[in-house]
């Protein structure tokens, strides 16, 4: 059955710029403003250590009062890292979708940063779910919730395509399909449905 919705990953889906963004700098100012925080109980991925300890950090804020601050610090780092990012192979595809194929990106990026990662390499999508106090991060599966709703279609009916095991963790939580795009071999565990490339993972979630 043909997916009604697509639902993306942005950074290492669609667009590369956790390579580009400084989250050492990142998590010591955020290690500055908020202490030695409690990592969250979350998957780990193969992100770099600064990364992952950056987002479950985050995660581990969601409540408090100094979210916002936090999350405003970190993305300093991650805007700056726009103008070096690179989109990524396989995105021809989202230009051969059906007119109407309703899209969403669901990130833990703010989703001021990612419309502008988005716009900058050109790339449409309809909705924008981002890093928001309102909204539990992945690997919750609200946000894919949430952009399933704005899409005005069911999340059972959508797809999530996404690099990481936080991507699959919110899929499943949400009720959702899942293919992932691996950018490492040890991405993740065997079993996990993945695609050779980008393109191939849309063709596979219009089917």
């Amino acid at each position: 059955m043909t997916a009604q919705g697509i639902l993306f990953d942005l950074d290492r889906t669609l667009v590369d710029l956790q390579s580009y963004t400084d989250y050492a700098a990142a998590l010591r100012d955020l290690t500055a403003l908020v202490g030695e925080q409690r990592r969250a109980d979350v998957p780990d991925a193969d992100w770099d250590a600064p990364t992952l300890s950056t987002m479950a950090i985050l995660v581990a804020l969601s409540g408090d009062g100094r979210w916002s601050t936090a999350s405003q610090a970190v993305a300093k780092h991650e805007r700056a890292a726009i103008p070096r990012s690179t989109s990524l192979p396989g995105l021809a595809a989202l230009d051969q979708l059906p007119l109407g194929t309703p899209r969403a990106v669901v990130t833990l990026l703010p989703e001021d940063v990612a419309r502008e990662a988005l716009a900058h390499h050109g790339i449409h999508i309809d909705v924008s779910v981002g890093r928001d106090p309102r909204i539990p991060a992945k690997p919750s599966g609200e946000g894919l919730v949430v952009a399933a709703r704005r899409l005005g279609v069911g999340v059972a009916d959508c797809t999530m395509i996404g690099d990481s095991t936080w991507d699959h963790a919110a899929a499943v939580d949400a009720g959702a399909a899942f293919i992932g795009v691996p950018v490492t071999d040890s991405a993740f565990t065997p079993g996990v449905p993945v695609a050779g490339d980008r393109g191939a993972a849309i063709a596979a979630a219009r089917r």
